[in-house]
């Protein structure tokens, strides 16, 4: 799997310090955007899917989007934070295709670039560390189009020290093998970058040389989802990003996505997410 640095769009969303004496609390946190946190003193604790993470100074911390986690801060605890989210473009998104390690040590050059993005960008800062102040279509929107009206020289400088810090993750990322089947793995590739198109099973399996039911049980075998599900996992995800960094329509993003039948995606968000596409662009957290 070959993954190009023009796959990779990062975005500045919020960046900024953050004080807590024991109220950093949240529970089952899940946004279609990437975290990245500078611990500079005290502790704390993420649960993620993988395990529970002690929070110390000096290192850095990445939390995937779409990765369902719970903070838990007992005493003091302080930490600069970056939320980055991708454009999303007909290509492949890179962080389909890495796994990026929770923690790794910073450096001094590290911390430095997070206080000069907060310097460049303190419009950008949270005024509350509660998720579901900032986690919410209105506040994404306003940070969005924040992030559009910057001067092209703190764009391109903001953009410049994201590629650094996620360079640090990026070099003891490990490439999610989805599958050991070349066959498969091609297919996957395929759905990633024609997610806004009608993916046809049958054209995916003659790719392979397989059949439809074949190709479908090797699929699954090698993933543990068919390929259905995965073409919808990744499809509605798309759509969850869609819908907190953009105003377009319910509907129209369903199309773009090449859902004909408007019903069914309301229905298949709301079974992968637990809400409507409406309620999970009005209020998520």
């Amino acid at each position: 799997m070959k993954t190009s640095i023009d796959q990779l769009h990062p975005l500045v969303l919020n960046v900024g310090l953050a004080i807590h004496n024991a109220d950093w609390n949240w529970k089952n946190v899940n946004s279609p955007f990437m975290r990245l946190y500078y611990v500079t003193d005290g502790q704390a604790q993420i649960e993620l899917p993988t395990g529970t993470y002690l929070l110390k100074p000096n290192h850095m911390y990445c939390i995937p989007a779409f990765t369902s986690h719970s903070y838990i801060c007992n005493s003091y605890f302080c930490h600069y934070y970056l939320h980055i989210y991708e454009e999303h473009r007909q290509e492949s998104c890179f962080f389909d295709e890495w796994d990026m390690p929770v923690e790794i040590p910073g450096t001094e050059l590290d911390l430095y670039l997070f206080k000069r993005l907060c310097t460049i960008n303190p419009h950008m800062s949270l005024p509350k560390s509660d998720p579901t102040s900032y986690d919410n279509n209105p506040t994404l929107l306003q940070n969005v189009m924040k992030n559009k009206q910057r001067a092209l020289c703190d764009k391109i400088e903001s953009r410049g020290i994201v590629y650094q810090l996620l360079s640090h993750f990026v070099k003891r990322a490990q490439e999610k093998i989805k599958s050991k089947d070349e066959r498969v793995r091609t297919a996957i590739t395929y759905i990633h970058n024609h997610l806004y198109e009608m993916i046809d099973l049958d054209a995916l399996a003659d790719d392979s040389c397989l059949s439809k039911e074949h190709f479908s049980r090797l699929f699954k075998h090698e993933t543990g989802v068919s390929p259905l599900q995965y073409i919808n996992q990744k499809k509605i995800e798309k759509a969850q990003l869609m819908l907190v960094t953009s105003n377009m329509p319910v509907k129209n993003i369903a199309s773009s996505l090449a859902f004909d039948n408007y019903s069914y995606f309301n229905r298949l968000f709301k079974k992968m997410t637990g809400v409507t596409p409406q309620e999970y662009r009005s209020s998520y957290h």
